[in-house]
């Protein structure tokens, strides 16, 4: 590892890849944690357990503000592992001068999302610190589910699995760029954060049986494949012409030479259902968002690895994004 940490150590990527299994995962491993997973599933498998901080710059864009991600960012975590959200703690560090009708203001966007997960905040704690001592405001947000559908995981995709996407992706990277101060872009282009348990709900109500489950957060698309296919000692081909992309997005993608499946997503995830289950699985997930998309396979071509096929018929790996993306994306 580097002597010190960088902005890259946070962006869901390689280098966050390295840094947690490097420092944290060596002081902290135990086999509820080493399962890597959105969230901890505890108590005999009856309760989900997740955590996680906000520091998104700017607080407010197109779609969304730090309070709607930091409910959904929590909400949805436990959604992943098949869980109803029920009770969420809310921490918040505010600097000095924090404006009071924006911080009323992100409140409500938190109390909107709460209610659509039929989840409540029931602790909570507050500390103000001098101007320049955070970004305006950090929140971190701690949830606790009840597991309603068990044996979700990342470590078991088989051959023949098929590989879903709910919506197109991509999205709230590209929004949070384009709202970052004196960028001088105009776009109509929204964040995709969004509370993602009734969708969950849909799937498990249908009956289909869920494989695996991920919120394509930071590292986008990409990281959740790439940490699928080692998980499970898999292969997962995509089909590139499959991925559904908004052509803003693409136009963002162009101008940093980025790729759409490393973009960080707030209301996008992957399903990973019995390729008896796709048509079902899609025609649930279509209800919601039209560009909901079969993407891949599993396959056996090689282990821990992720291919893309393009549409020109060329096959190349698709790796853990590396270096600094897009910093203060969630």
């Amino acid at each position: 590892m580097t002597k010190n940490i960088t902005l890259a150590h946070g962006n869901g990527g390689e280098e966050n890849r390295e840094l947690i299994e490097k420092i944290f995962y060596k002081h902290f491993k135990n086999d509820i944690l080493s399962k890597s997973e959105d969230s901890a599933v505890i108590e005999e498998g009856r309760l989900a357990f997740t955590t996680d901080s906000f520091t998104v710059s700017p607080l407010f864009f197109n779609g969304g503000d730090i309070g709607k991600l930091a409910i959904c960012g929590t909400c949805n975590d436990l959604a992943m592992m098949g869980a109803k959200p029920k009770y969420l703690s809310c921490s918040v560090i505010i600097e000095e001068g924090f404006a009071t009708k924006d911080l009323e203001t992100i409140i409500q966007s938190m109390q909107v999302e709460l209610e659509i997960n039929g989840a409540i905040v029931v602790s909570g704690d507050t500390k103000v610190v001098p101007r320049g001592a955070v970004d305006k405001i950090f929140i971190n947000t701690t949830g606790i589910g009840e597991i309603e559908y068990r044996g979700i995981s990342a470590s078991n995709l088989k051959e023949g699995v098929s590989i879903l996407v709910n919506r197109d992706i991509g999205s709230h990277g590209a929004t949070i760029f384009m709202a970052r101060e004196g960028m001088g872009l105009h776009s109509t282009l929204e964040t995709d954060c969004a509370s993602l348990y009734p969708q969950i709900k849909a799937l498990i109500d249908s009956g289909i049986e869920i494989v695996a489950l991920r919120d394509a957060t930071r590292g986008g698309v990409c990281a959740v494949l790439n940490e699928w296919a080692v998980s499970s000692a898999v292969c997962i081909e995509v089909e590139e012409e499959h991925i559904p992309v908004q052509e803003q997005v693409n136009g963002v993608c162009e101008m940093l030479g980025f790729e759409a499946v490393n973009l960080a997503n707030e209301g996008t995830f992957v399903l990973a259902v019995s390729k008896e289950d796709e048509a079902k699985a899609l025609e649930i997930l279509q209800r919601t968002h039209r560009s909901s998309a079969i993407i891949g396979t599993v396959t056996k071509q090689y282990q821990n690895r992720v291919i893309l096929n393009s549409s020109w018929g060329t096959k190349r790996f698709l790796d853990l994004p590396t270096g600094e993306l897009l910093p203060r994306i969630c």
